[in-house]
């Protein structure tokens, strides 16, 4: 027997949402919305089996996308910018044979009908002409199956390749840690101390200082012996991030004075990302750049957020590329500028350490506050040293195993990608045959 194709509207009802989602009334019915987890509401809107399909562009202003729509069963309410589409006949169509078919080709059928230019909507009109293919209700009912089977499969797999980024993961903080405690590479005896060092620094800011080209400024507070979390090498040391570096925060710059695409880019927190700073198109008149010197980030500065400076991944930091050079700091952001003597990228690579991470994420989860790093969380922060020569061939190793790690990354993401194209070309594939035969 051949399959038909019909379309949803002569086989469903389709009905828009009864509720805005912030005026539902917590309740003992789910509540669907656009996000994966359930609401709750006081109130029944439908009975049965659905699928929910939001009205709405996932991603905002400009964007045609979906990231999901829904399968439902049983009493339920659906927030207004969704719409239930509900099989007139049980014994003709599946809902949920439906649903599998219209998440399967959510591309081609759903997101290619939204229209609008800002505001990208999907009309209730659009998803009525979808046609659909209809196979006997058993052939739907096998399907339904069979996708439960390659799913479940797909899951497991999944699980796995998530232990396997979990491990990559673990893999580099590993080396983070073993590199800034001076296990990662072999001592050379002829390096110059770190507290020599130092003291090349510190007579070199008292210079400056006399001559007044700098400010001079409270010491950080010694490092007592409680506050060394590990054991370092004889010719390192344990200093103050204050001490070998400045810190800039920004400057409030009016929300009246930014324009779109030309002028100086400006980094704000929306900006600070891990890694690398996040791409703006936000920019200010380019005579700020004289007007606020004090303000400016140059290339190879480090860029850190100091509003929720951090997430599981960790620290928000990034180090300024050539593109950013000579921009703007807004503020809640700052710069950690090395001093010339000191390795910005052994710096770097400390600040992206699990350590620095767990340490600024216990100043605030157990007393419940938001995130919020003043500058003494910075410069107090404490430093395991090693000799100049050392940070270097320390960053060069770190180079060549963060490049392996990179590569073990990306096979395995590959791996993702396919496995989840396999499975879409599976299941189209189960309905393919039956389509050749369509009855007009």
């Amino acid at each position: 027997m051949s399959w038909e194709k019909k379309k949803l509207g002569d086989l469903c009802s389709i009905t828009k949402g009864k509720i805005g989602i912030n005026k539902a009334i917590p309740g003992v019915y789910p509540l669907v919305v656009t996000s994966e987890e359930r609401k709750s509401h006081n109130e029944i809107h439908f009975e049965g089996e659905a699928v929910i399909i939001p009205l709405v562009s996932s991603t905002g202003h400009g964007h045609r996308s979906l990231k999901r729509i829904h399968y439902q069963t049983g009493k339920f309410a659906v927030g207004n910018i969704l719409c239930a589409v509900i099989p007139n006949d049980s014994n003709i169509l599946n809902a949920e044979f439906l649903y599998r078919f219209l998440d399967l080709n959510r591309e081609k059928e759903l997101v290619s009908r939204m229209r609008g230019m800002a505001n990208v909507t999907l009309p209730m009109k659009e998803i009525a002409n979808i046609e659909i293919p209809l196979p006997p209700l058993e052939e739907q009912r096998k399907f339904v199956d069979e996708y439960k089977e390659l799913e479940t499969a797909n899951n497991t797999l999944s699980i796995e390749i998530t232990n396997q980024l979990n491990i990559v993961k673990q893999l580099r903080q590993a080396f983070l840690r073993e590199a800034m405690q001076g296990k990662l590479i072999k001592q050379n005896e002829t390096d110059e101390p770190a507290t020599e060092l130092l003291a090349k620094i510190k007579s070199e800011k008292e210079q400056l200082i006399k001559e007044k080209k700098i400010k001079k400024q409270k010491p950080p507070p010694p490092i007592s012996e409680d506050e060394i979390p590990f054991e370092i090498p004889e010719n390192w040391t344990w200093c103050r991030l204050g001490l070998i570096s400045d810190f800039i925060s920004g400057n409030n710059f009016m929300s009246g004075d930014f324009t779109k695409n030309d002028g100086a880019k400006c980094i704000k927190i929306t900006n600070a990302g891990i890694g690398e700073i996040i791409e703006t198109d936000d920019r200010l008149p380019i005579e700020f750049i004289d007007k606020y010197p004090n303000y400016l980030v140059y290339e190879n500065d480090l860029v850190l957020a100091l509003t929720r400076p951090y997430i599981s991944d960790g620290l928000k930091i990034s180090k300024c590329s050539s593109s950013y050079n000579n921009s703007l700091l807004n503020q809640r952001v700052a710069v950690i500028r090395t001093n010339k003597r000191i390795s910005n990228e052994f710096i770097y690579s400390y600040m992206k350490s699990g350590y620095v991470l767990s340490l600024y994420k216990s100043m605030f989860t157990d007393k419940g506050q938001q995130p919020n790093l003043r500058k003494d969380h910075v410069t107090d922060l404490y430093i395991p040293l090693p000799p100049l020569s050392e940070q270097k061939r320390i960053v060069a190793k770190l180079d060549e195993l963060m490049a392996y790690c990179e590569s073990l990354e990306e096979s395995i993401k590959n791996s993702q990608s396919q496995n989840e194209m396999l499975l879409g070309q599976v299941l189209r594939e189960a309905l393919e045959p039956k389509e050749k035969e369509v009855v007009a």
